[in-house]
């Protein structure tokens, strides 16, 4: 062997080593694909509403919204429609000190009913709010 061939052969290799940059650089890809927002889209419907409502006074100190088994909702032990509940709820949080609110499903309420009546409570921003009638329910499949 020539000693031109062992020098060249024992030089150091001049050309970088790009596989690390491609797996940090892929790693921020997805980092960034993660944190993007998903995109929402609402459609706007007109719903109904309701002239004729007149909702139960709130009491000062605490409500109660219910609802039993056939997915009938209730004020304070008074059946109400959900724009009914909106109305009450208006009213609760226009006084001077916010009474809690408690909300019961009863055991066979459907899950809809239930979601339903939650999400006029969230929409009304009311800020005491409580879930009670779970120790009812401590023990798994009794009655």
């Amino acid at each position: 062997m020539s000693q031109s061939s062992v020098a060249a052969s024992s030089a150091p290799l001049s050309d970088l080593n790009t596989t690390p940059l491609i797996d940090v650089l892929l790693v921020l890809l997805v980092m960034f694909i993660i944190t993007i927002p998903v995109a929402t889209h609402s459609t706007d419907i007109d719903l109904p509403q309701c002239n004729d409502c007149t909702p139960p006074p709130p009491n000062p100190l605490k409500n109660l919204v219910s609802i039993n088994a056939a997915d009938q909702l209730f004020w304070n032990g008074q059946p109400i429609t959900n724009e009914e509940l909106a109305l009450g709820l208006a009213q609760t949080r226009a006084l001077a000190v916010e009474p809690e609110l408690q909300f019961e499903p009863a055991a066979l309420a459907s899950y809809d009913a239930a979601v339903r009546a939650l999400d006029v409570i969230k929409r009304s921003g009311v800020t005491k709010f409580g879930i009670v009638g779970n120790q009812k329910y401590r023990s798994f499949g009794s009655s």
